[in-house]
């Protein structure tokens, strides 16, 4: 099973940029749908972006669209997460998460699946 381990969260003003970084094990960084979840206090997770393992496509939730950029990094069996423009709604904790799909099924629901869940890092935005 996939492990990860999330980094780079921190304290910025409105309007201010962030880069975190997930760690994923060797192995199945190649083979698994690649996800960014954030979960705002009294809130569920919400999941933020994900980017496909075979051409890289990204996906994102229309609230991050245009700030966030999703991206992997396959020699350093790395993901990030830059994410530009911060609003205080940004606000929250952020995990990533990979699966691998089984039977044909897209990314979108394979991740859906996940559930070894990390520490997270935290994000927040102040105006």
């Amino acid at each position: 099973q996939v492990q990860v381990a999330e980094s780079g969260g921190g304290s910025v003003q409105a309007g201010g940029s962030l880069r975190l970084s997930c760690a994923v094990s060797a192995y199945t960084y190649r083979r698994n749908c690649m996800a960014w979840f954030r979960q705002a206090a009294g809130k569920e997770r919400e999941r933020v972006a994900y980017i496909l393992p075979i051409g890289g496509s990204t996906y994102y939730t229309d609230s991050v669209k245009g700030r966030f950029t999703i991206s992997q990094d396959n020699a350093e069996f790395t993901m990030y997460l830059q994410m530009n423009s911060l609003k205080p709604e940004d606000t929250a904790m952020y995990y990533c998460a990979a699966a691998s799909p089984i039977y044909g099924e897209s990314c979108y629901t394979a991740i859906a699946r996940f559930n070894n869940w990390g520490q997270g890092t935290q994000v927040t935005v102040s105006s």
